[in-house]
């Protein structure tokens, strides 16, 4: 069976963190790939074991000290980025320090830069416990709990500085900035209904029209679309719906 781009970088990157620990468990300090890839495939199978992306990156912070590396990984490693699927989503893990502390590099102060909100949009967290959302998550892919106007933000992030998490509680209805997806604007991966461009008015339709139709909460000129009991099982009828449309084109 033929492998798409993300498993076969998520089986090259298993590769890499296996060979880690095997130089590890001989008494070797690692180097930077080594390192970050360790790090890196520990933050992925601790998401796929359910943990929340606050436990995930609490604990990868911890894998590693300053003595299980050579001279020099801990400040070159300030912070390792990577996308872990977790149970509502993929979601960008930002493990700062993962070495250890280490003075801030120009290039990381430079990184809290704050994008320009381009408008403002309102959230509201139907679901029994807390979601976080990151610095540069799809928001019309966002958790199927968080009722939203997808359509107003597709194509769009949050506009806070790369890394950070805003967390939504149970209850809560809050109004966040966001701004456009910036680059080449294309999406892969997240919920898997975009694949594609986000300028394409095709891919978007359809994308809007999935998202509803598996159970995301949506508001639609100013009307709630879909409930709790729908918004629960979106993830599972989404995977379904991907299966049976990948059996048609097989």
């Amino acid at each position: 069976m033929p492998l798409t781009p993300g498993e076969s970088d998520r089986l090259l990157l298993h590769l890499e963190a296996s060979l880690a620990q095997r130089r590890r468990d001989r008494g070797l300090r690692l180097n930077v790939p080594e390192a970050r890839a360790l790090i890196a495939d520990a933050v992925c199978e601790w998401a796929r074991d359910g943990l929340s992306l606050v436990e995930t990156r609490d604990r990868a912070a911890n894998l590693l000290s300053a003595t299980d590396v050579l001279p020099g990984v801990a400040e070159a490693l300030g912070e390792i980025r990577v996308e872990a699927r977790f149970d509502d989503g993929t979601r960008l893990v930002v493990v700062k320090d993962p070495c250890g502390p280490a003075a801030a590099s120009d290039a990381q102060v430079q990184d809290a830069w704050v994008p320009v909100a381009r408008a403002t949009i309102e959230f509201s967290n139907e679901a029994p416990t807390a979601i976080g959302l990151t610095s540069h998550i799809h928001l019309a892919e966002v958790n199927p709990r968080l009722r939203l106007d997808r359509s107003a933000a597709f194509g769009m992030r949050l506009a806070i500085p790369t890394g950070e998490t805003v967390w939504i509680n149970a209850g809560e209805s809050i109004q966040l900035p966001m701004t456009p997806i910036a680059g080449e604007r294309v999406v892969i991966g997240n919920s898997g209904v975009i694949d594609g461009s986000l300028d394409d008015p095709a891919v978007r339709s359809r994308a809007l029209e999935t998202l509803r139709n598996c159970g995301y909460l949506d508001v639609v000129d100013g009307v709630h679309v879909g409930d709790l009991a729908s918004a629960d099982t979106a993830i599972a009828s989404l995977m379904a719906a991907r299966r049976a449309a990948d059996e048609a084109t097989s």
